[in-house]
């Protein structure tokens, strides 16, 4: 039997939200934001702008439809299902957040403050969500990186894949190319993003090299990768520090640290962990993120 579509609306809390959990009232927050310089009104302008936005979008929903609703943080433990439409209500982040959960559910990202937010991944307004649903949803496939650990744990990103140690020490690995070349490494960590990824992290860590691989664009299927700050020793090299992964093409990481994690897309409460000797292998993903494009 086939369930009826359901709508699954994704946020994070606010800003206020986070203000209340910590403070308990309203004067406590504002008191604490004065101190740093900062106006409450502010903060609950953009609070009510994203209460206003999911209102819109509530009523956007067919009746016929199921609905549900997940925080950001509580992604890891929520079951989507084929028949899920996915809507993001927040900023563009909160798009690549949920990409990694997803297995071809269409994507619709909600922007509930223009004014504020790019638009790179949350790309139509709360009034356009009633029209969208009323027929077939159009879908972009973007591209996605996968990490697996020689015991078979995955991990999916839709920006970047994050390789290093969790604390400020530095990462030791052995680094294995596609094109089998093998470099022992001390560094802060390895990144290896797709062209979603390629206007953020991977594009601030372009500019500080020359030259640099060129960056993917967002569709295709192919992936950059670089070693931040490698540090050169007589044990550790720097020779391998940058390049492009196509096709079947993977880079490998052999720990040699008793601890190195891999998280995606900046969620590092959700993350594989390599012990001494456990190898890890980065590539393109074999699923995608099928967003809902601006028309």
């Amino acid at each position: 039997m086939t369930l009826p579509t359901r709508l699954v609306t994704v946020t994070r809390r606010s800003e206020l939200d986070e203000l209340l959990a910590r403070h308990g009232t309203l004067g406590a927050a504002g008191y604490f934001l004065r101190q740093r310089g900062r106006d409450l009104a502010q903060v609950r302008q953009r609070h009510e702008a994203q209460a206003a936005a999911l209102t819109t979008v509530g009523a956007a929903v067919p009746p016929d439809w199921r609905r549900g609703h997940v925080d950001r943080d509580d992604l890891p433990r929520f079951l989507f299902g084929p028949e899920d439409v996915v809507l993001a209500v927040g900023q563009d982040g909160l798009v690549a957040n949920v990409a990694k959960y997803l297995d071809g559910q269409p994507v619709i990202g909600v922007d509930p403050e223009p004014e504020r937010n790019p638009g790179v991944l949350v790309q139509h307004a709360p009034a356009a969500v009633a029209a969208l649903l009323r027929r077939e949803l159009p879908v972009e496939h973007r591209t996605m990186v996968v990490a697996e650990l020689d015991d078979g744990q995955r991990l999916y990103g839709l920006n970047e894949v994050y390789i290093g140690h969790p604390s400020h020490q530095s990462a030791r690995y052995v680094l294995g190319t596609a094109g089998g070349a093998r470099e022992r490494q001390s560094s802060s960590g390895v990144v290896v993003g797709t062209g979603t990824g390629a206007t953020g992290w991977c594009a601030s860590i372009a500019r500080t090299l020359a030259p640099a691989p060129a960056l993917p664009g967002p569709t295709e299927t192919a992936l950059c990768w670089f070693i931040r700050e490698a540090w050169p020793s007589p044990a550790t090299g720097t020779t391998l520090t940058q390049g492009r992964l196509a096709g079947a093409e993977w880079l490998e990481l052999t720990s040699e640290s008793e601890r190195l994690v891999a998280f995606a897309d900046g969620l590092e409460g959700d993350h594989l962990e390599l012990g001494w000797g456990q190898r890890l292998r980065i590539g393109l993903a074999d699923r995608s993120l099928s967003i809902v494009p601006r028309r």
